[in-house]
Parts: structure tokens; C-alpha cells; sequence
């Protein structure tokens, strides 16, 4: 029998994969509240990608997805945090305002290019504004993993892939060793 590279898979559910001029481009902005309605739709898709992805490989840490993995150059992502019963997190037009200096290294995937992990520092706490469909300005502050998930969804608005936040030297390896290593995400509360 043939395996299916878990890429393949998610090029088949309608993610956009790595090499794409869109994933390496700045997410264009949404004018709210006049473009309330293309911000709920491009919401509704995102939410809907979630659950087809969902559907074929579970995510024991959470998820995220931004607009540009489904081909939207739009500055909209969605993070389910890890929580059985938790709210999706919707982030319009979102940005960092301040971050820890304290880091972490922890490995990573992306849907778009899902045959690898890779370890990435990120900040243990972010600040990040967004917007509601009414436009009013909404400032939230994430910590240790939902931060994590958040900057690595923001990452993609900007066009930046976690492998640009690698340190010098590291490479992703494949999604097989990873499984191998047993290693989740940990933090010192």
C-alpha cells in the first residue's frame, strides 16, 4: 500500500502548500465595518477548512489557519485553542504590540508544508490588537502555547513561514522522527 504524504492530504482539503506566491506575500486588510460581510465569510471559510482538516488528523495542541493558507491575501486567521469546549479565537486584522523578551523553543508544523516540524523560538507572552466586524479595536494578551499558535497564524499574514524564525543552522525534520521525539509542548507555570 502507498502512503500519503501528509502534504498531499492537505493540498487535497484545500490548503495552500509551501512555494506559493501567496504564503510569502502581506495579507491585505479589511476597511471594517464596510467590509463586515467579506470578513464573515472569509471567517466561515477558515472555519470550515478547520473542520475538514480536523476531520483527518487531530490536534492534541490546538490549530490555526490564516486567509492566505485558503488563498485569501486577507488579514484574517483562526486559532481553536487545544480545550475541548473553547471558542475559536477569530483575529481581524490582528497585530503584536508587545511581546516577552522571555522565549521558548518548541517544535512547530504548518498545514502548509505538514511532512515536517521544525523548533522555533517564539515569545512566551504576546499582546495582540484586533478588530471586531463593528470595527472597534479589541486588545488581548496570549500566553505560552495559545501565543505560540497566534504568532505562528500572524506569521502567515505577514508572509513569513516558521521556518525564517529557525535559528541559524536548525532544519525541519520529518514529520516521522518528530513522532518519534514524544516531545509536546511544555511550559513552567
Amino acid at each position: 500500500m502507498i502512503e500519503t504524504q501528509p502534504s498531499h492530504t492537505m493540498r487535497e482539503l484545500g490548503i495552500v502548500q509551501a512555494g506559493a506566491p501567496l504564503l510569502a506575500q502581506h495579507a491585505e486588510p479589511f476597511d471594517l465595518p464596510a467590509e463586515a460581510s467579506m470578513a464573515r465569510t472569509a471567517v466561515d471559510e477558515l472555519k470550515e477548512a478547520m473542520r475538514r482538516v480536523g476531520g483527518v488528523h487531530p490536534f492534541a495542541k490546538g490549530m490555526g489557519i490564516a486567509a492566505p493558507q485558503i488563498g485569501l491575501a486577507r488579514r484574517v486567521a483562526v486559532v481553536q485553542p487545544p480545550e475541548p469546549d473553547a471558542e475559536p479565537i477569530i483575529l481581524l486584522n490582528p497585530r503584536i504590540v508587545d511581546s516577552s523578551s522571555e522565549q521558548d523553543e518548541q517544535y512547530e508544523g504548518c498545514l502548509s508544508f505538514f511532512d515536517v516540524r521544525g523548533l522555533v523560538p517564539r515569545p512566551l507572552r504576546i499582546t495582540v490588537e484586533t478588530h471586531t466586524f463593528a470595527g472597534e479595536l479589541i486588545t488581548t494578551e496570549y500566553r505560552e502555547g495559545i501565543a505560540r499558535l497566534i504568532h505562528h497564524e500572524l506569521d502567515h499574514l505577514d508572509g513569513i513561514l516558521y521556518t525564517q524564525r529557525m535559528r541559524p543552522g536548525l532544519t525541519p525534520i520529518p514529520v516521522g522522527e518528530y513522532r518519534q521525539t514524544g516531545r509536546s509542548w511544555s511550559y513552567q507555570t
